[in-house]
């Protein structure tokens, strides 16, 4: 993760910086700043166009009564598509479009929700067998209360006479 970050906040910004001079040097400072500018504002638009079609479809899909997981992720594309296209700079400019272009976002949406598929049902099958075995044994106890004909005084009573706990306090330590 540190290696992650380390990259994203130093090295990054450096190699813009660097790309920057370059292209400013060949082309001149006035057009350099003018495409920074232009990539910006158009990439702010087509983000919103497509963040409201995003939108939209998730609005029919939760109409339908379906699950919006692949327009979810779409959507946090298309916002991080914004943040690096209104940065300036040429590389977090073609990374932007790159999650802009709807080809290469199907195909990381598909390979997140991949991901995200394969550890859900890793974590599911653990806690449901844990859940299992915990609800069966609550539910008996649970269901032996209910269906007996004691009122709840009698209930609470005959529980502390056998020493269970029914009351308690906690105390949270974070």
């Amino acid at each position: 993760m540190f290696k992650v970050l380390l990259l994203l906040f130093i090295v990054m910004p450096i190699i813009e910086i660097m790309v920057l001079m370059n292209v400013g040097g060949l082309i001149g400072v006035l057009p350099t700043i003018v495409i920074v500018i232009l990539t910006a504002w158009v990439g702010a638009a087509m983000v919103r166009q497509q963040g409201l079609a995003t939108y939209q479809s998730v609005q029919y899909k939760l109409a339908q009564g379906q699950m919006p997981s692949d327009e979810i992720i779409a959507a946090l594309l298309l916002l991080v598509a914004g943040v690096l296209l209104l940065t300036p700079g040429f590389i977090t400019d073609g990374f932007g479009l790159l999650l802009l272009w709807p080809v290469s976002r199907a195909a990381i949406v598909k390979a997140v929700q991949k991901h995200l598929t394969a550890s859900k049902t890793n974590h599911t099958s653990f806690f449901h067998g844990q859940f299992d075995q915990h609800q069966s044994g609550a539910q008996s106890q649970f269901s032996e209360d209910i269906n007996s004909d004691q009122g709840f005084e009698n209930r609470h009573i005959d529980s502390e006479k056998s020493g269970k706990t029914i009351d308690g306090e906690f105390e949270r330590k974070d």
